[in-house]
This record gives structure tokens, sequence and C-alpha cells, in this order.
């Protein structure tokens, strides 16, 4: 078992009393209820809360598994509970307002809480977290480097073995699913998105990575079925003059890349349909040289928005009415972290930064062709760490 290091999480709860200082600095302690923060603070995820105090040491209450926390996280303070009951009687006077994750704690969690932690008011510790979460460590870099590495392998050299006629994308996407396992993703695609449920990602064939999707992304797949708008249809099969549509994320020890690869099958697409994909690869690349240091992210989305033509944006990063808004998103322990290479987004980048590129079009009768890397922030601009292979990777 690999236990994440007391250092990287002294370090990560420095960060965030330093940043929480500069942001409420009146501020006197916060609570965080989600698995994933709990994981990134304390190196374990239990059902229980990190109760964190402006003054003195975090401790992490667990109510179920005090065992297993002991046993794999080297955080200094975890103690056992029963009930809320257990916590609140190590704090001898609690103030007025307490931090909260609001986008994430449910209100019954809120009341059960709140029954035996009487504060007066609530406010939010999301943006918080969210902005210490986002500059990666470099240990936090080493295992999505590792995650980059199996990404790259299974979309550039394996799928391309894997892809046969007649095959539907249900069985391309259980195939693939078993392949990432086997060389050591770890088999969970997180979220941050409300109720958002997804296994490995987006895989389609043709016109099926443009159907409608109330995912927030620029694909879309069949799925399943209505109950179940995942995976990829038994239905759809592998054709002759197919592309083929993989935006899959990969995770090693919790930290995802996010990558999309597109493959022409048994035939080339036509003329125009390439030249709209290596435009997408051409906008990657020149968003990828401008992540450096100091860069801003909106500044970036707009220089990148004002320079395509009409023609081209007409179904740039979706298809007809269903385009989102940005160009790339922050990743880490969730597929969909901050900042985000849109509008409004207008702190600086910072070194250690992690982002997923992602600029793509939607074509009728086609599908969606584009790219999709992950990239850390260097001072020379974006490294890609999933690859650089351009994509639609000809299986004549």
């Amino acid at each position: 078992m690999n236990k994440v290091p007391s250092a990287e999480l002294e370090s990560r709860m420095k960060r965030f009393k330093t940043q929480m200082n500069v942001s409420n600095p009146e501020w006197e302690i916060a609570v965080i209820f989600s698995k994933i923060n709990q994981y990134y603070f304390t190196g374990t995820m239990q059902d229980g809360m990190l109760l964190i105090p402006n003054e003195g040491d975090a401790t992490f209450w667990v109510r179920r598994s005090f065992e297993r926390a002991t046993y794999e996280s080297l955080f200094s303070q975890i103690k056992s509970m029963k009930s809320f009951r257990d916590a609140a009687k190590s704090i001898d006077k609690l103030p007025d307002t307490v931090y909260l994750e609001t986008e994430t704690v449910p209100l019954a969690v809120y009341g059960r809480f709140q029954k035996h932690f009487p504060f007066k008011d609530v406010k939010p510790v999301d943006t918080v977290v969210s902005a210490v979460r986002a500059v990666k460590s470099e240990y936090e870099l080493q295992l999505m480097r590792k995650a980059g590495q199996i990404h790259q392998h299974v979309l550039e050299d394996i799928v391309p073995e894997m892809l046969v006629e007649g095959m539907s994308e249900a069985d391309l996407a259980a195939e693939l699913f078993k392949v990432m396992v086997d060389e050591g993703h770890q088999g969970i695609t997180r979220f941050g998105m409300f109720d958002t449920e997804m296994v490995l990602g987006h895989i389609g064939f043709g016109e099926s990575s443009i159907y409608p999707s109330y995912f927030d992304g620029a694909s879309g797949n069949y799925g399943l079925s209505p109950a179940v708008p995942l995976l990829g249809s038994r239905e759809r099969k592998l054709k002759k003059g197919d592309l083929v549509y993989v935006d899959i994320g990969c995770g090693v020890e919790g930290y995802n890349t996010d990558k999309t690869m597109t493959y022409m099958f048994g035939n080339s697409l036509p003329h125009y349909a390439i030249d709209i994909h290596n435009k997408c690869v051409e906008v990657q690349n020149e968003i990828a040289a401008m992540l450096k240091p100091g860069a801003i992210p909106s500044q970036i989305y707009n220089q990148i928005i004002s320079s395509l033509d009409d023609d081209f944006l007409q179904n740039f990063m979706g298809f007809g009415d269903r385009k989102v808004k940005f160009l790339g998103h922050g990743i880490g322990l969730l597929i969909d972290e901050l900042p985000v290479i849109a509008e409004r987004f207008d702190n600086p980048i910072q070194k250690g930064m992690t982002f997923a590129l992602e600029p793509k079009n939607g074509i009728k009768n086609i599908g969606m062709v584009g790219i999709e890397n992950t990239f850390i922030v260097n001072s020379s601009g974006g490294e890609s760490i999933t690859g650089t292979n351009p994509g639609l990777i000809p299986i004549f």
C-alpha cells in the first residue's frame, strides 16, 4: 500500500490555512465532509468529518471505518466517533460561523451536523479548497504522469489493434475497461459535477459521438439505454468508413488524466473533416503554448475564440446548439477541477497546475473530431503528459 507521505499532508493543510487566512481572515473553523477532500487532506476516505480550526491541529473524526483510516493514513490526528455528538465534545466554544463544502454537503447531513454543532451561519469553503488543490505537488504530478503514460499507451498503441468490424460500442467499451485496469488504471472516473455518473467516458462510432447528452462536455454517445446513458450502444456496430471517438479518463491512486483519441476505420474521412480535425489540433497546441505562470484563463479563451472564423465556430466545442463554453479544465483528483479555460476565470495560472485541453468540432453524419490531452503548466508552456499523437489514426 502506498500511503500519502505525512510531509505531503502537512504541506496541504498549511497551504489551506494560509489561503483561508487570505480569503477569509475572520475564519475560525472549517469542516470537510466530502470523501475526495478527505483523501486530499488525510490520505484516506471514510464516513466521517475533518474538523480544521484556525488555531491548533485538525482532527479527522471517523465513524466508519476507524480501523481502516488508521491503517491507511499517516494523518496525525484520527479519532473515532459514533455520532457528531462525540466530536462536538471536543469543541470548547463553537464560533458563530462554520465553513462547509456547500457544493457537496446534503441538507440532511447539514441538519444532523448542526444539531450537535449549533452554529448560526455557514459560509462556503469550496473555492479555497479548489484553489489549494489546483496547484499540484511533485508527488501528485508523479502520479498524474503515471496515469498519462497508461493513457497514451492504451489509446495510441493498443486500441488500434482492438477495433474489429462488427463490434459494438459496448463491446469496445467493455474490452477497453479491462485493458485499462490491466495496465494500471484505478477503475473509476470521478467528477465533481453534481449527480454525474461515468464509466470510462464517451465511446462512440460515427454520429454517436455527437448525440445529445446531459454531460457538460463537447461530445456525447448513445449509451446502453435511457436509464444508463453510459459506455456505448449494443446496437451501433463498427463499419468501414466510421470515425471512432474515444474520450476517457485514466486514474492512478486517485489522480486522473483526460485524453481523447480518434481513429479512421476502414477508409479515410472526407478531406474537409480531416481539415477541421487538424485545426482543432492546432488550437490545442496554441493553447498549450500559452499555459505559462501568470497567464489568465479568460484571456486565453477570448484570444482563441476571436481568432477562429464563423464557419469553424458553428460547431466548435459541440454540435449545433449543444456547445460548451470552455476550451479546457483543471484536472487532478477529479476530472473536472478548477480553474477552467473560459470566461470569468481571471486569476493567473500557476506553475504546477494541470489542464485537460479539448478543442473539438462536431460534423454532421460523421461525428466529433478533435483532440484532448492533459498538460502540466511550466515556465515554457504546457507539457503534455498523455502524448502528442494528433489523432485520426488510420485503421485500414
